[in-house]
């Protein structure tokens, strides 16, 4: 890697990224000083400060104040989630991808929620029911509450085209989010809406995305039985 690829601090978080990776620094080792390294890359030492902070975020370095910067002696092991578009990934399996909005209003938040997602109470959200299919056969059943106030235009758009799931990705930009994942047992409406048997385990997740402190959206996404999650590590 050449210098000049290495002198924005996204640039040398790469670089000290496949040194320690590489083992080039070992776990529990100190790394160079911010000032030696700034020198090693042409760059000023508030540039390598920046993506110190962000490897120690990540828990991949510990810094202490006067004792420096050490590689993490066990570093977090972390999956990658995005938030996926269902039409693509259904079409990606070569089956043909359809939805249908079951209900569209606006209401309060419900109470249950008051807590883990912190939108202005004395609004109202707007509700959506999807049932999402594959091949004309069941694959997830959404749930959803969008505040109004982090995604104004969803207020005047239909969802019947493309569904809140598709639009939210592309009109809603996100800086984080917080996500559960647990099995539910098939009920009577469960049972209908997604072809499964009365009792049957089914994937579910639940999801909550943020701009800054803002919360855009719950979802509660549940799968019909056979759905898998693949991610990477």
């Amino acid at each position: 890697m050449t210098l000049t690829e290495t002198n924005s601090w996204t640039g040398i978080r790469k670089e000290l990224l496949r040194r320690i990776h590489s083992r080039v620094w070992q776990p529990g080792e100190q790394i160079p000083h911010e000032a030696d390294l700034a020198e090693e890359f042409g760059c000023a030492r508030t540039t390598v400060n920046r993506a110190l902070r962000d490897l120690a975020e990540s828990g991949l370095v510990v810094r202490k104040r006067r004792a420096g910067t050490r590689v993490a002696l066990n570093p977090p092991q972390r999956a990658t989630l995005t938030i996926p578009i269902i039409r693509e990934e259904v079409e990606a399996t070569g089956r043909t991808y359809r939805h249908s909005l079951l209900e569209r209003d606006f209401r309060p938040l419900p109470p249950m929620l008051h807590g883990a997602f912190p939108a202005t109470l004395s609004e109202d959200v707007l509700y959506l029911k999807t049932l999402h299919f594959a091949d004309n056969r069941p694959y997830a059943y959404e749930e959803r509450y969008i505040n109004l106030n982090a995604a104004p235009e969803a207020r005047d758009t239909a969802f019947d085209e493309v569904s809140a799931n598709e639009w939210l990705v592309h009109n809603a930009p996100y800086s984080h989010g917080d996500i559960s994942f647990f099995a539910v047992s098939a009920d009577k409406t469960l049972s209908r809406k997604l072809d499964a048997g009365s009792g049957t385990a089914l994937f579910a997740m639940e999801r909550i995305t943020w701009a800054g402190n803002m919360p855009i959206t719950h979802v509660h996404l549940i799968f019909a039985p056979g759905y898998r999650m693949r991610t990477e590590i």
